[in-house]
């Protein structure tokens, strides 16, 4: 089996894979302060929820982490506890994506990975949403390769600094509201983080399918993808475990065998 880590600002998604198959997952909160016998005992006590442990069970471990110091601590947990490397996705990695953007090596881990899986699932050309600690669209063009794209605050970012910095504006359930029009000062901050949000989703989309060439699919993934995607009036995919697919296609492609 795999264990599959996407390591990102806020949170870290695990998978444990049996050949093409997500058979269980787990998130927790990403402290770049922890230690790889920290991670030890995280890792454990959720493996054994499925009645797993460090044993020969897991025989594959890929890491996609856009946090070094977390990086480091998961590539040292993997060898102590599980006993061989893992697969990092890092510069040098077999993706089989040209990444044509003007500085390749800065493409964060998260980006390659989910393109990687657009590609198996949709092909070219795509659009790739992350909706996470940033929002990024990634454009996919028609050769497949990864021609750059765009970062935005995350839904959660923007309305925390809202909430922050606006003195009068009370933290709020970030849900959709009924109408555009806020009729009270919560209804009106649900319309311009969500709605906003939405229509900022539809604006990208529409730009970047007319640079593809005026056609690409689109794939979204990141938790708060659910409560944004219902307000948007494109059409899109959500795939939640979009990125756990894609190490799972990497380790596969630069895994040893066993």
């Amino acid at each position: 089996m795999l264990l599959a880590v996407d390591t990102g600002n806020t949170q870290t998604h695990i998978g444990i894979f049996r050949r093409e198959s997500l058979i269980a997952q787990w998130r927790t909160s990403t402290e770049p302060g922890r230690t790889a016998d920290e991670l030890g005992l995280i890792f454990q006590q959720f493996l054994a929820l499925v009645g797993l442990s460090f044993s020969r069970e897991v025989t594959g471990v890929v890491i996609g982490s856009v946090v070094p110091t977390q990086t480091a601590a998961l590539r040292e947990m993997v060898a102590r506890y599980f006993h061989f490397e893992p697969v990092v996705v890092e510069p040098g990695i077999r993706t089989g994506l040209a990444v044509k953007t003007d500085h390749p090596r800065e493409v964060g881990a998260d980006r390659i990975v989910n393109a990687v899986a657009a590609i198996e699932l949709v092909g070219p050309p795509a659009i790739v949403i992350d909706f996470g600690t940033a929002t990024t669209f990634d454009a996919i063009g028609e050769r497949g390769d990864f021609l750059g794209g765009a970062i935005a605050p995350g839904l959660e970012v923007s309305a925390d600094a809202l909430f922050r910095i606006a003195a009068q504006i009370q933290k709020v359930e970030l849900v959709v509201p009924a109408d555009v029009v806020g009729r009270s000062t919560t209804e009106a901050v649900r319309s311009g983080v969500m709605l906003g949000a939405a229509a900022m989703v539809d604006g990208m989309i529409e730009r970047m399918s007319k640079t593809l060439g005026g056609h690409a699919s689109v794939l979204a993934t990141g938790g708060l993808g659910r409560r944004v995607i219902p307000a948007c009036t494109s059409t899109i995919r959500y795939e939640p475990d979009l990125t756990l697919m894609g190490l799972r296609l990497l380790y596969e492609r630069n895994a040893e065998p066993i």
